[in-house]
Order: structure tokens, then C-alpha cells, then sequence
């Protein structure tokens, strides 16, 4: 059996990863901000909440703010908000066309109907919720690369 040429591995390496970078944003219109925020609720919630609104607010040199509030599955109301700090030096043409592009895209704060949570549990929420990213990365390469 003779080995695959360069040229077409080089191909097929670069198919498979278009394809894993299409599958790679669940809703690419979506700040990754929010759907940080949105994922540390579920897996503090440990639950699929009823999104009901949803609000950034930069405050200029200081940090942005994500605010969420949804209905769950008892029909209790509840709000979030995750607080992104501004770590941009300067402004520049990144900042100009994207003006969130100036803060972090890790929250130093996070409350949860009220209780503000801190580090450790901070930390750890993050790490749920980024692994729970990963994985859902993963499933959806994978499907694309199946073709389903």
C-alpha cells in the first residue's frame, strides 16, 4: 500500500479543521461573554433555565457586566450577573469595532440571585462551565465531521 502524498494530507488536515472551526460556536452571534455567564448558571443551577432577558452594560474603564434573568423549571424567577474587568491598555482599531474586545472574557465576580460568589467556588464554576464548552465543541465537530 502506498503512504497518502503531503499535498493531500496537508488537504484532508485542513478539511477536517474547517470543519471543526464551523462546528465550533453554538451561537455565533453571541458574545462569548454571555455565553460564559449563561453556562456558569447552568452548572451552578445544575438545570436548563428559561432565558428570559439578558443585558450588557461596559462602564468605560472599569468592567463590563453581563446581567441574565430566566424563569426555571419551578416556575421561580432568578438573575445573574458575571463582571468582566476592562484590561485594554489603550484604545485601538480591535476596541473600535468591538468595544467589548476591552474586557476580559474571564469574570472576576459572579452572583447568583443575590450571592455574590467568589474564589474558590469561582474558580471552580468557571472550570465546569469551560469543560462543559469543550465538550460540547467536541460533539459538534465530531457530528459535522460524521455528516449528520
Amino acid at each position: 500500500m502506498r503512504p497518502l502524498s503531503v499535498p493531500f494530507r496537508l488537504l484532508s488536515l485542513l478539511s477536517v479543521s474547517l470543519a471543526a472551526l464551523s462546528a465550533g460556536c453554538s451561537n455565533p452571534g453571541e458574545d462569548v461573554r454571555v455565553t460564559l455567564c449563561r453556562d456558569m448558571v447552568r452548572v451552578t443551577l445544575g438545570s436548563e433555565p428559561n432565558w428570559s432577558g439578558q443585558n450588557i452594560e461596559p462602564r468605560r474603564q472599569s468592567e463590563a457586566v453581563v446581567r441574565l434573568s430566566w424563569t426555571g423549571a419551578d416556575g421561580k424567577t432568578g438573575q445573574a450577573s458575571c463582571h468582566y474587568p476592562h484590561n485594554a491598555v489603550e484604545s485601538d482599531m480591535f476596541t473600535a469595532a468591538d468595544p467589548l474586545a476591552a474586557y476580559s472574557t474571564s469574570p472576576t465576580r459572579f452572583v447568583l440571585d443575590g450571592r455574590s460568589i467568589g474564589n474558590p467556588e469561582l474558580a471552580r464554576v468557571i472550570g465546569q462551565a469551560m469543560r462543559k464548552q469543550g465538550r460540547e465543541f467536541v460533539d459538534r465537530a465530531r457530528s459535522t465531521l460524521e455528516g449528520r
